[in-house]
């Protein structure tokens, strides 16, 4: 009987809520990783003298389809949470009250129900519309939570979580007006998102010629359809540039509407072809440690998990951020990286012809500028080890007692 077995001889059980893309799951994924790792090396939390017990974790993430095929490849346990994010257009604000109670419901119950199968239970919160109800549920339970902030500037959930939690920590500084002092730690990054071979092997793993240099695309797991549509112009316009330098492509279309992305292959592949440049174009990307790892340089949305696996790869990067935020906060996540001279931010403008006059001079800057991409990548590597993960985790398990 579950009654019968002491709490101290149970596994403990850790909840990451965050979803509605994967830059709110991916640091959950980490973290995770990172805190499995210490229960197996026999450094968890301490459980009547014995340190032996592997973690549970359990991911509450959203009911969008992005969600999904982050979590389901993993074989991780994860819970589609029915959250609704908040948004002040009066229907989306509907849509948002009317879930909210659901969706508080059904995080007690996952939470109810590791107490009643787990030892400690504790929730970690990545950011992302699904962490605020999952917050909500664990201060009506009782049980501590972990709040991650990866945005230069917080967004809602995390302003409304920062009240609930137990400990706070951040990846990039920020101002935090209402008066929670959160711990500045490294950015944090998922292990098969990281380098763990040569640039040579991963050109290689990825198909490509070890020999030639790689430009990365990239604008997330939701993908940046500007951004596709800019490089379509770019090749058409200046693919001698890539063709000459010897370039070769790995280009993530991202998810984005239905239809689209299969339009955005065809369309891709067939200018790189047109233009004699060997390319791979996919939806979605798995093995993003490979693709970081073989890029030579990138051109990205300025999301927090793409400017950490940029810090963490120190690839020369051009940071394009999503510009329909009010906030404008992945502007401000890309700063740390520019400061550093590792990076460039260059805002979107939308219309193709638009960004191949602003985007494209700073594109074919960074193709033809091999002395400048070494630069900005010595830069990169000085900012430092990139081990969020491996801190949060610890200080989580600590918390434990």
């Amino acid at each position: 009987m579950i009654g019968t077995t002491p709490m101290t001889q149970r596994p403990p059980c850790y909840i990451f809520a965050g979803g509605g893309t994967g830059g709110h799951i991916y640091p959950g994924l980490a973290i995770a990783e990172q805190i499995r790792l210490l229960y197996a090396s026999g450094h968890g939390a301490s459980t009547g003298g014995q340190r032996s017990l592997l973690a549970r974790c359990i991911f509450v993430v959203s009911t969008r389809a992005v969600d999904r095929t982050v979590v389901e490849p993993l074989g991780v346990e994860y819970v589609p949470l029915p959250a609704q994010p908040l948004g002040l257009h009066p229907r989306r604000l509907a849509k948002f009250v009317v879930s909210w109670g659901g969706a508080v419901r059904a995080a007690r119950e996952v939470i109810q129900q590791a107490k009643a199968t787990n030892g400690l239970v504790h929730v970690v919160t990545t950011g992302g519309f699904v962490a605020a109800p999952v917050a909500q549920a664990a201060h009506v339970e009782r049980v501590p939570v972990t709040l991650l902030n990866l945005d230069a500037v917080p967004g809602k959930a995390n302003r409304f979580v920062a009240w609930r939690a137990t400990q706070a920590f951040t990846t990039l500084p920020v101002t935090v007006p209402w008066g929670k002092a959160w711990k500045l730690v490294p950015p944090v990054v998922r292990a098969d998102a990281t380098v763990q071979h040569s640039k040579a092997e991963c050109k290689i793993a990825c198909g490509l010629d070890p020999t030639r240099p790689v430009l990365m695309v990239t604008g997330g797991s939701l993908g940046a359809g500007s951004l596709n549509s800019f490089v379509l112009a770019f090749v058409a316009a200046h693919g001698e540039v890539l063709r000459d330098g010897g370039w070769q492509v790995l280009h993530q279309t991202g998810s984005g509407s239905a239809g689209q992305q299969e339009a955005w292959g065809d369309q891709l592949n067939a200018a790189y072809r047109g233009a004699r440049v060997p390319a791979t174009v996919c939806e979605y990307c798995q093995t993003m440690g490979l693709w970081w790892g073989a890029a030579d340089a990138a051109v990205s949305r300025a999301g927090a998990g793409a400017v950490a696996e940029a810090w963490a790869s120190a690839t020369p990067t051009i940071f394009v951020p999503y510009p329909y935020h009010k906030d404008q906060h992945q502007r401000a996540n890309a700063r740390v990286l520019v400061d550093a001279g590792g990076a460039v931010c260059i805002d979107d403008q939308l219309q193709p012809a638009a960004n191949l006059a602003t985007l494209g001079p700073e594109l074919g800057r960074l193709l033809t500028g091999e002395a400048i991409r070494t630069t900005m990548g010595v830069r990169l590597r000085a900012l430092g080890p990139v081990d969020g993960a491996a801190r949060i985790a610890q200080a989580i398990v600590n918390a434990q007692g």
